[in-house]
């Protein structure tokens, strides 16, 4: 097994230059009372991401009759992908929206938070982090980095991503270039795979040149609307690396504290509601891209031979063990991580297995 090298610093390749001089946008702008925020989004414009942060914005403005307003840049717009967390943290945009697993070379505390592979779905995640202290905890780690940390909505289970060779081993895997963030692309190191950190906005262009050889992204509304079904042959699944995606706000510690307590619960419930909004929205259109994926542009849909993700299972405990024994911090957020999903195990076998399971004989 080949030597694993964590991605200390993997998110700062597009970050190294990301370091934007704090003079080089306005401070938060206030008058009678109103706070005008800029708002630097990792994602792009187009698709459910961006749709999802100018919810967002549309809904704190109108819920505090403007006395909130967040004037939102989309990726490339004002800064770089990978330059959102720096932008927020130094103050020169006062809130973001990203993915914990990019932000790996900051703190690798809360790369997993993202998605763990073989962790828990999205309504696992929403009772951590809601009810069960996921929330609080995560926070005594961004809070150190000059951060507030909000959920700001979940993409549900991944698909396990598009290949142009099929994947019939773990020894297939050997030597591809692919694309993929987080303990998800760790793990894959161990198998021989060149991984690379790309933003989404470079992944098409990436993949239709060679320069990857796949890639993982969203799900499948999100994957047909960037047209990644065009220049790759097979799309595989389950997500095993990513049950269930969450996004994240970060919100810059002094702009937050700066806030009055009302317009904090309006920060607060208008992240709640592009969760569902965003959520929602996965559900509905990754169900009708991926029936069209398979009917309409005959897609190769193939599931990861039970070798391989087995053998995927194994590692994923392998260096979540390495991790937390390297990083205290690390450790304290995937204890209380892993202590909820052991606590849930019992119910969700009896209940969400259970139905599925009986799902399953009617459809066969």
């Amino acid at each position: 097994m080949k030597r694993r090298v964590f991605m200390k610093g993997a998110a700062t390749a597009g970050v190294a230059g990301a370091a934007v001089a704090a003079s080089t946008f306005s401070t938060p702008a206030i008058a009678k009372g109103k706070q005008k925020w800029i708002g630097v989004n990792t994602f792009g414009k187009a698709g459910l991401l961006g749709r999802a942060f100018d919810a967002f914005a549309k809904f704190v403005g109108e819920a505090s009759e403007d006395r909130l307003s967040i004037k939102v840049y989309h990726a490339g717009e004002l800064v770089k992908p990978f330059e959102t967390f720096d932008a927020v943290q130094e103050g020169t945009a006062q809130i973001g929206l990203g993915a914990p697993y990019y932000w790996t070379g900051k703190s690798n505390a809360i790369q997993f938070v993202a998605g763990m592979p073989f962790g828990l779905n999205a309504q696992e995640q929403n009772g951590w982090l809601y009810q069960a202290g996921g929330l609080d905890m995560c926070n005594k780690v961004y809070n150190e980095l000059g951060l507030q940390f909000l959920p700001c909505g979940n993409t549900g289970n991944q698909m396990g991503g598009w290949y142009n060779k099929e994947i019939n081993t773990a020894a297939d895997l050997d030597g591809l270039k692919f694309r993929m963030p987080g303990l998800g692309g760790e793990i894959l190191k161990t198998f021989g795979v060149n991984v690379i950190l790309l933003p989404g906005t470079e992944v098409l262009a990436a993949l239709t040149s060679g320069a990857i050889d796949g890639t993982e992204w969203i799900g499948p509304v999100a994957d047909r609307g960037k047209g990644l079904y065009k220049v790759a042959k097979y799309y595989y699944y389950p997500g095993w690396h990513e049950p269930g995606t969450q996004l994240e706000l970060i919100i810059n510690s002094n702009a937050w504290a700066d806030l009055p307590a009302d317009l904090k619960t309006i920060v607060e419930a208008a992240a709640a509601s592009a969760s569902l909004y965003m959520y929602g929205l996965s559900e509905v259109g990754n169900m009708d891209a991926f029936n069209s994926l398979k009917n309409k542009d005959h897609i190769q849909v193939l599931e990861f031979p039970k070798e391989v993700t087995l053998h995927l299972a194994k590692l994923t405990r392998e260096v979540l063990r390495e991790e937390a024994e390297k990083d205290e911090k690390f450790m304290k957020v995937l204890n209380s991580y892993t202590e909820f999903r052991a606590r849930r195990a019992s119910f969700n076998k009896a209940t969400e297995q259970s139905y599925q399971s009986i799902l399953r004989e009617l459809n066969n």
